[in-house]
């Protein structure tokens, strides 16, 4: 057994391995940031008026710094990308960040909601499929995975619209004045993290219950709820955790389509018609914002994962 102090030693390492790859992936994003928004074109013509003369837009790239090689102006960005400066929005006049920082918390809610949904109920059922081999339950939770992974959740959320908001008027079909109004945009969400929560569970469990521990438990006599809830699922959740973390992170970076069916004021409907807009100062900042929150919530999983699992940390 290891001591005391080499286990310390090696959670530092792997800590800070994972730190280090999530500096470089965010640095990462800031170089498709930046090369992307410079192949739709002369950043400094989609900021300058229609009317504006060549002198007038040749200032802007000086003010920009658009005039200097590009290392020196990508040095400038990460610069002004670590400050919080992205420059005013084009369509709205003002600090990008500010705007992206305001919705920031409406998609946080979405995601938070959704994650919760996909665990209370992703979990239990992933149980129940894999203790209940060939039943009717089993074969139910199993298509219920598919259509999961199968069918996307813009798709769904139009769907939805037009049955519940449209059809049934049970819930509105924009906004987020109302609880009600959360309700669909958090199923449409939810609905592929509940079926990959559901399918991991499965699979965790299916692999745990045949282990050698849980035929010597079961040998025992201990009880199968016992069995099955204390002792299984314990070791069956590691997995779980991990994915619930990806999943949470992919919550908040991909639920763009699904605001923008319901208006919901969140980053990802400003970021789409930042897009259409060719707002390139806004959709600099809400990209990189989000970027990282994906990679600081996937590097906190990565660190519980490995606290939790010291195989992980040898690997």
């Amino acid at each position: 057994m290891a001591p005391v102090g080499g286990e310390g030693r090696l959670l530092r390492r792997f800590i800070a391995k994972r730190l280090l790859l999530a500096i470089v992936t965010l640095f990462g994003v800031t170089l498709i940031v930046f090369v992307a928004a410079r192949l739709t074109g002369d950043p400094a013509l989609l900021i300058a008026p229609s009317d504006a003369s060549e002198e007038q837009i040749q200032a802007i790239r000086v003010k920009l710094g658009l005039d200097k090689p590009i290392p020196v102006q990508y040095a400038i960005f990460i610069r002004d990308a670590f400050r919080g400066e992205f420059g005013e929005s084009l369509r709205y006049g003002q600090p990008a960040m500010n705007l992206a920082l305001k919705r920031f918390p409406a998609t946080l809610e979405l995601a938070a909601w959704a994650f919760a949904l996909g665990l209370l109920f992703g979990v239990p059922l992933g149980i129940v499929s894999a203790t209940r081999p060939g039943s009717i339950r089993e074969r139910a939770g199993t298509i219920f995975a598919r259509l999961g992974l199968a069918v996307p959740g813009f798709w769904l959320a139009v769907i939805l619209m037009l049955v519940f908001s449209v059809k049934l008027g049970w819930f509105p079909t924009s906004g987020r004045e109302h609880l009600s109004s959360r309700v669909l945009p958090v199923i449409a969400i939810a609905w592929v993290s509940l079926a990959q929560i559901m399918r991991v569970t499965r699979s965790s469990m299916l692999e745990v219950l045949g282990s050698d521990f849980v035929k010597m438990a079961r040998i025992k006599g201990l009880k199968e709820r016992v069995v099955v809830w204390k002792h299984a699922l314990r070791n069956a959740l590691i997995p779980v955790l991990g994915m619930a973390g990806f999943m949470f992170g992919m919550l908040v970076g991909g639920a763009a389509l699904v605001e923008s069916v319901f208006r919901w004021p969140g980053i990802g409907a400003l970021l789409i018609d930042a897009v259409f807009a060719r707002d390139f100062p806004l959709v600099q900042a809400g990209v990189i914002l989000v970027s990282a929150a994906v990679i600081l919530v996937n590097l906190l999983v990565d660190v519980l994962y490995g606290v939790i699992d010291p195989r992980i940390r040898l690997g």
